[in-house]
């Protein structure tokens, strides 16, 4: 089990508000779906092998239950059970989820995952909104090297088909599987494992190399012929959607496919190329899933990032990771002085000003060792105190100011250069 210390959850809250600033200025509204699903619920998006990374039990009434996985089943679910709902909608929602998967650095068992979607009619701008989203989040998180890789389901499978002879879901299923293996294992390994399952090395080669394609549209068509190949058109369009909203942080990448059987068109995955986490955040259209909850009126697109992975990336860039805040230590020289320190303690807090203070009444000593992780100490001594006086130190240079209580209770944060 994961759990997370105070520095770890100030770091989390930090994407948190950055992620919940950026889904206002687009408009989106938060929400929090159950931690528990149906195990049904869940197999109706990911088919039955998902069983394999969830945690899932009986209950009393001896249902199937789990617990979330990620968030897009349940805000799907709460969507299509809103007959009234005005559409489009747009909803966001950020918490943890639970995967049975192998630890790995920046992805526990349980994590923290942010997450985008709108539902409604299919359109072009839908998925741009999402891409173009993810592209200003990370702007506000000040992450660089950012990579927007775009492709389209479709356009894959027609090529599977073409390659192979064939796409029925079982072909399909393989060999996305393995292009999306690509991006994490060997060649040579992928193609044994794949001769092992009736696939001619020949045509491995194929779909293996075609998946390697990347990069803007004009330079796609230069590498390979993409004439008479279904949804080649709306991929150049999505482009020249995005570039028209200011977004330039994306490139064509055929080895994008996204892992689950429920992508139907638009698909995308954004990375930090300056590390190898892997995808920071990965999403696209599935229209197919509303359907499976019984709602075939309603498209749906949408993206989800791991906020783990993201803070790995700020740190290895030397970002900020953490809001910047300014913690003060109220110090009393002597046991009488407890009690009027307590008392300004208080009142600074009703003025937001973070504030430490010793509770157990040790001397000054310890208090102010203990208080080295502060910016400033307030300091309360008999002779200043008398004169209705507190001293104010500065923990970084030493250096040490007088002022007047009811000017440091009046307005604490011009004193503090908070």
């Amino acid at each position: 089990m994961k759990d997370f210390d105070s520095i770890e959850q100030s770091k989390i809250e930090f994407v948190r508000e950055k992620f919940l600033d950026t889904s206002k200025l687009f408009g989106f509204n938060f929400m929090m779906p159950s931690p528990l699903e149906l195990v049904s619920v869940i197999e109706a998006k990911s088919g039955q092998a998902i069983r394999d990374e969830i945690y899932f039990f009986k209950d009393k009434g001896d249902r199937e239950i789990a617990l979330r996985f990620d968030f897009t089943v349940g805000l799907t679910r709460y969507v299509v059970e809103q007959k009234s709902m005005k559409l489009p909608a747009k909803i966001c929602a950020f918490g943890g989820v639970w995967r049975y998967d192998e630890p790995q650095k920046g992805r526990y068992r349980y994590f923290h995952q942010w997450d985008l979607e709108i539902y409604g009619k299919p359109s072009l701008e839908s998925d741009s909104e999402i891409i173009e989203f993810t592209s200003k989040f990370f702007s506000k998180l000040e992450l660089k090297n950012i990579t927007i890789d775009v492709s389209h389901r479709k356009l894959v499978e027609s090529v599977v088909g073409k390659i192979f002879g064939n796409t029925d879901n079982q072909t399909i299923g393989d060999i996305f599987r393995a292009i999306d293996k690509i991006q994490k294992k060997n060649k040579d390994e992928i193609i044994s494992e794949y001769l092992q399952k009736g696939y001619s090395k020949e045509n491995l080669e194929k779909i293996l190399e075609f998946s390697k394609i990347k990069g803007q549209p004009e330079q796609v068509e230069s590498l390979f012929n993409v004439s008479g190949i279904p949804a080649w058109d709306e991929l150049k369009e999505l482009f020249s959607a995005l570039k028209n909203r200011g977004v330039t942080n994306i490139r064509i990448n055929f080895g994008i496919v996204r892992g689950l059987d429920y992508y139907s068109g638009i698909v995308f995955e954004a990375f930090d190329s300056s590390t190898s986490y892997g995808a920071l955040v990965g999403g696209g259209r599935y229209d197919s899933l509303p359907k499976v909850f019984g709602r075939d009126d309603i498209g749906a697109t949408g993206v989800a990032g791991g906020v783990e992975r993201i803070i790995l990336s700020l740190e290895s860039q030397g970002l900020q990771s953490t809001q910047p805040t300014t913690k003060v230590s109220v110090l009393f020289v002597t046991e009488e002085m407890s009690r009027p320190a307590m008392s300004i303690a208080s009142l600074l807090r009703e003025k937001e000003i973070q504030i430490e203070i010793d509770l157990l009444g040790r001397p000054f000593k310890k208090q102010i060792e203990n208080a080295s992780n502060s910016k400033f100490a307030i300091i309360i001594a008999p002779k200043e105190f008398s004169d209705n006086k507190v001293i104010i130190k500065n923990m970084s240079d030493g250096k040490e100011t007088i002022t007047q209580i009811d000017l440091l209770l009046a307005n604490p944060k011009s004193l503090f250069t908070l």
